[in-house]
């Protein structure tokens, strides 16, 4: 079984939208349920960031391989 309850594949997506959709998908989470997010934009990494402080929601883990993001937000 998987770690997280959903995942988003946001691979091609440029700022703002791997966030946009990450929002959109956590709405339709639980709290305390995970989302994974896969991105391929580097600047992502700084919007999650910023997107965890601004909305409360928990940036568990971000980590980087061959080229995608890989996040996993924890709702709360």
């Amino acid at each position: 079984m998987a770690d997280f309850d959903q995942e988003l594949d946001a691979s091609g997506l440029n700022c703002p939208l791997p966030i946009l959709r990450a929002k959109k998908s956590l709405a339709q989470l639980g709290s305390g349920q995970l989302l994974k997010v896969i991105a391929t934009d580097p600047g992502s990494v700084k919007d999650f960031e910023a997107f965890a402080k601004q909305t409360g929601h928990v940036l568990e883990s971000s980590s980087e391989e061959g080229g995608k993001y890989n996040f996993l937000i924890r709702k709360s």
